[in-house]
């Protein structure tokens, strides 16, 4: 009698969350419980950085996209791309506005936004701090380990939401 060996992931069951567990008992483990742990550690990591420098989190989103597209965006386009990732649905708005107060962001006559020189300064200046920050949370993880959990989280995501593809 030959016996097939299944190509489906065994089932584990689920372990409550528990931030001691043993190298051994981590399958158990739930994985929105350690993915929110870390979101929130390294989310707060950097907005406490940002913050003594006195920058937000969401002006160094702005600063990026208004500088990183394919072309010049609108205010509108800038808070429709930039909504989804913000506390609320009127932060980037505001953000905008506040670049705009600064100094750090221009609209032209056909309201397209720009960077001036402070801001293009002040980007540069936040990209070498996440840069540095970026090595103290990468700190221990190899490339190859950092792409195995993000191709893990991306399969889990795409998992249940039903595309079952990354």
């Amino acid at each position: 009698m030959t016996t097939m060996k299944s190509s489906a992931p065994s089932r584990t069951d689920q372990a409550p969350a528990d931030p001691s567990a043993a190298d051994e008992a981590l399958a158990t483990q739930p994985i929105g419980y350690w993915s929110g742990l870390a979101h929130d550690a390294v989310t707060r990591h950097l907005r406490d950085a940002m913050a003594r420098i006195d920058v937000t989190q969401p002006q160094y989103w702005v600063l990026n996209r208004v500088n990183g597209g394919p072309s010049t965006p609108s205010r509108e386009e800038v808070v429709s791309q930039l909504t989804p990732l913000a506390d609320g649905p009127h932060e980037i708005a505001r953000v905008v506005d506040q670049l705009l107060h600064r100094g750090w962001l221009r609209a032209d006559d056909a309201l397209r936004l720009h960077l001036t020189d402070a801001g293009e300064a002040a980007r540069v200046r936040l990209r070498d701090l996440v840069t540095d920050l970026r090595a103290e949370v990468h700190a221990g993880i190899s490339d190859e380990e950092y792409v195995a959990a993000l191709k893990v989280l991306r399969r889990m995501v795409a998992n249940v939401e039903g595309d079952g593809a990354p």
